[in-house]
């Protein structure tokens, strides 16, 4: 038997396997498929709007969960976690990745632009997007600010990244302190193989992993750049390397930095794999490509999760269980043609905004988003219409939670750190107490 099963190997379930691993707990982690940490942009979103953009997204958390109590009566996971389990949730990340990895502060956010040239809000970033930081607090000028220069440089081989509507749009933005940056668009070549003229991201990112390809790169970006430029590329630049981008800025000689782009992500990869290979080094117990199908169960306790292998169907005893799995966007969640959502795996209890799930307006929140399991402070898994434990030792983190919208508050990350900390740490106490 183990100590804890884990279901989900994204943020909060790599993150809690390695916390619970740490404490000297015997730990399963089961998941299907890659995490969604490859879908997203490396960053750590912990509060980007409420609706307006947040510049200092901890203090400004009562007042936003205030905000939300009042327009909905599914608490935010936030409510849950506060701010401590935030700091807390985030330090832990940062530390284990390291500054190769992930730079910034929770308590301050910054903007950074993104692919149609917008400036987005978040909290920690990978340290090859330092040099395109904008301040969100005008005492504090970022590496960008008003009048700063950049070139913004495509690769012709990947086609997912358009420089001229990136400059156009990103020399638009008002800047926090007021003033705008300059921007231009040029271009480069760099295919990731001989002869290819259409390349993915994640093969060019391998390509620059090879120092011997990085001068051909590298000679082009000198020759368009101009004095005083910072240069802005994808962010495909190394893959399994941490030193690639490193070694790239400092043989072009100017300030640089990458601008992430659609999914799948290079610097989303960079952090799931860094995690997992954290996670391996820790004796965390993996199974890849196995879905949970559902539970064996008792007197309100889990006893065993009952996972797809081949040939037969495998009984995994623990003692606890953590619930990491996603929700809409990994299957956990689903809504079918009746507009009736159900969670997949265990089939829990759902916490469910009353009226319409999905309405006709383009711009702002679905209802539909903030539907999840409900949980108690410890992250307990309760029925919403009760708040009383689903099973006494079935705890949830992440996206599967009810209660936001993650996308519209960029609070995903946050939310899954927090609560991936907050769900460890309750579990390492209650099996320290005995809790069978």
């Amino acid at each position: 038997m183990r100590d804890v099963m884990v279901i989900g190997a994204g943020l909060s379930g790599l993150l809690a396997a390695i916390r619970l691993r740490q404490a000297g707990l015997s730990v399963a982690l089961v998941h299907k498929g890659r995490g969604g940490l490859q879908l997203g942009q490396g960053t750590v979103d912990v509060l980007g709007y409420r609706p307006q953009r947040v510049a200092r997204p901890l203090d400004e958390l009562d007042e936003f969960l205030a905000d939300q109590h009042r327009a909905s009566d599914i608490a935010h996971p936030y409510a849950h976690t506060g701010a401590d389990a935030i700091r807390e949730g985030v330090g832990y990340l940062a530390e284990l990745l390291g500054e190769d990895y992930l730079v910034g502060d929770a308590e301050v956010n910054v903007a950074l632009p993104t692919a149609v040239g917008a400036l987005r809000p978040t909290a920690y970033y990978p340290p090859s997007m330092a040099d395109g930081v904008v301040s969100l607090d005008p005492a504090k000028p970022g590496a960008l600010r008003a009048g700063s220069a950049v070139v913004v440089v495509g690769i012709r081989e990947f086609k997912d990244f358009t420089p001229e509507l990136i400059a156009g749009n990103l020399a638009l933005n008002d800047l926090p302190g007021g003033g705008r940056l300059e921007a231009r668009a040029d271009w480069v070549s760099f295919p990731a193989r001989d002869g290819e003229v259409d390349s993915t991201g994640l093969n060019i990112a391998r390509a620059l992993d090879d120092p011997a390809r990085r001068g051909a790169l590298v000679d082009q970006l000198k020759a368009l750049g101009r004095p005083g430029e910072t240069i802005a590329l994808p962010a495909v630049l190394g893959h399994e390397d941490p030193t690639a981008f490193a070694d790239l800025r400092s043989q072009v000689g100017s300030p640089l930095f990458e601008i992430p782009v659609p999914p799948p992500g290079v610097p989303g990869m960079r952090l799931n794999d860094r995690l997992t290979r954290i996670a391996k080094e820790a004796r965390v117990e993996v199974f890849l490509g196995s879905n949970v199908l559902g539970a064996d169960s008792a007197g309100g306790v889990l006893q065993a999760g009952v996972v797809g292998t081949t040939g037969h169907d495998t009984h995994l005893k623990a003692r606890a269980f953590l619930l990491a799995a996603g929700g809409f966007e990994s299957g956990t969640l689903e809504l079918d043609s009746y507009q009736k959502v159900s969670e997949t795996i265990l089939g829990l209890p759902l916490a469910i905004p009353a009226g319409e799930l999905i309405h006709d307006t383009w711009a702002g929140q679905q209802p539909l988003f903030s539907v999840g399991v409900a949980t108690n402070d410890d992250m307990v898994v309760v029925d919403p219409a009760t708040g009383e434990p689903v099973y006494s030792n079935l705890y949830a983190a992440g996206g599967v939670l009810a209660g936001a919208q993650r996308w519209d508050e960029k609070s995903g990350e946050g939310i899954a750190v927090a609560s991936a900390v907050r769900a460890a740490d309750a579990i390492i106490s209650n099996l320290a107490g005995g809790q069978r």
